[in-house]
């Protein structure tokens, strides 16, 4: 028997933000939680992948990411935040920064969306050219992807 509650609690989410992330209604995923509906193997395994933290969907598709980032003129792509420190959960987001010529700028702007739908997490990507004084402790923090 599947004990979604317990691998819930064990990913550190609340049923509401598992429900966001795995698209589907709160009140069915509680109903599947306490056996109350019958849980499909199709939705348990939908809900499973709502749980991966982003760094475990880095290291499956590491590869692609580094090609998308590299096809978009990207190089140098580092990993800071919760990713980086190991500390991730399935609703972290992913942070990346990047070095990019000036003249490939626009042909970068995609790599965020096009990283977002490949990983299926959140991904910000800033450039090192584009932090401010302030935010320096990015590059000192920032591990290679």
């Amino acid at each position: 028997m599947v004990d979604l509650r317990a691998e819930r609690k064990r990913a550190g989410l609340t049923q509401a933000r598992l429900s966001e992330l795995a698209g589907i209604a709160p009140s069915n995923l509680s109903a599947y939680e306490s056996g109350r509906r019958p849980v499909s193997p199709a939705m348990v395994e939908r809900i499973r992948r709502a749980m991966v933290r982003p760094s475990d969907r880095l290291r499956e598709k590491r590869g692609e990411v580094l090609t998308i980032i590299s096809r978009n003129g990207g190089t140098n792509p580092r990993v800071f935040g919760s990713v980086a420190r190991g500390d991730d959960t399935p609703a972290s987001d992913l942070d990346i920064v990047v070095d990019v010529r000036p003249e490939d700028a626009w042909r970068f702007v995609s790599t965020p969306r096009e990283l977002s739908e490949l990983l299926g997490v959140h991904v910000d990507v800033v450039t090192e050219r584009g932090l401010r004084a302030k935010h320096r402790e990015i590059l000192a923090a920032a591990v290679p992807l």
